[in-house]
């Protein structure tokens, strides 16, 4: 046994391809859970959330190391957001630094945090990430900020690869050309794996994308998606007019009928934002043996 890591969001999508690599390198695993979850060797649950304060105790109790994966990407308000993603943090980092054993302190936070004016979630992000730097005091700390991920499990990117599998159709919305970087829940899990076995703790805030420096396009998704399945795939560009009125009713319906959107007016201004490369060479060069190994192209034709 390597030793103790405290786990949120462990049930999510990335949280849990988390879980799994960290049981099957020999660690056991605090997780803390809002619902009840089937026992695995290794594996102590931890039943409450991120402001059970006696939870968090229990959960980071002992760790060498916490992996903070826990958030909301839904809410119909910047405070929703904000109670999760920055107090819940806060909370979480305020019972870690009073512990005997100060733990190194993982953040997997997003590449939305880089421009926090562009919708609630990413303000959200990014006023956590300023909370762990501003309560950490001299606990080592280190920022993940992944772009779009994709893999086994993922709800956000899938209906959109099975559009183009299904029906030979990319929807974009806007008309705009917009730059994006990907990655592969894998490599994410396996930059964890080596920050938590590294020897001294990494610091700071580090991108994470594959190693198509360019990026993609939806012509180059399009391209690709299309040698994968040996199909014609086409582009199609919504209105963003078109877009925005749908998450502006959205929202509204959300408040009228109190459930926490996906689709709101910030998401859009997300998905049309026009750069979201990112460069993976500072966190490559800090994890040494460490790089992305799973590129989209060897991925597609596994996805569905």
């Amino acid at each position: 046994m390597q030793g103790t890591v405290a786990v949120t969001g462990a049930t999510g999508f990335i949280g849990n391809v988390f879980l799994e690599s960290l049981l099957a390198q020999g660690w056991q695993v605090n997780a803390l859970a809002r619902r009840p979850q089937p026992a695995k060797p290794g594996l102590q649950w931890v039943a409450g959330d991120l402001h059970d304060i006696d939870a968090l105790n229990e959960l980071v109790n002992g760790a060498t190391a916490v992996i903070h994966c826990a958030g909301t990407v839904r809410g119909r308000s910047q405070s929703q957001f904000d109670d999760i993603n920055a107090k819940g943090t806060a909370n979480l980092v305020n019972i870690c630094v009073k512990q005997g054993q100060v733990p190194r302190f993982l953040l997997i936070s997003s590449l939305a945090a880089r421009h926090p004016e562009v919708s609630w979630y990413a303000s959200s992000k990014f006023k956590a990430e300023v909370l762990l730097d501003e309560l950490a005091g001299s606990m080592p700390w280190a920022v993940f900020r992944p772009t779009a991920v994709y893999g086994p499990g993922d709800r956000e990117l899938m209906p959109l690869f099975d559009a183009m599998k299904r029906y030979g159709l990319l929807p974009m919305p806007g008309f705009t050309p917009t730059r994006f970087s990907l990655i592969h829940v894998a490599d994410i899990a396996s930059a964890v794996m080596a920050w938590i076995s590294s020897e001294n703790p990494v610091t700071g805030v580090f991108e994470l994308a594959d190693d198509r420096s360019e990026g993609y396009d939806r012509h180059a998704l399009a391209a690709l998606a299309q040698k994968a399945w040996n199909r014609t795939v086409k582009p199609v560009s919504i209105p963003a007019f078109l877009v925005f009125f749908a998450a502006y009713l959205n929202l509204g319906l959300a408040k009228l009928f109190r459930y926490s959107p996906m689709l709101t007016p910030g998401k859009v201004r997300e998905l049309i934002y026009p750069d979201w490369l990112c460069d993976n060479t500072p966190l490559k060069q800090s994890l040494p043996g460490w790089h992305p190994r799973i590129t989209l192209q060897d991925a597609l034709p596994e996805l569905l």
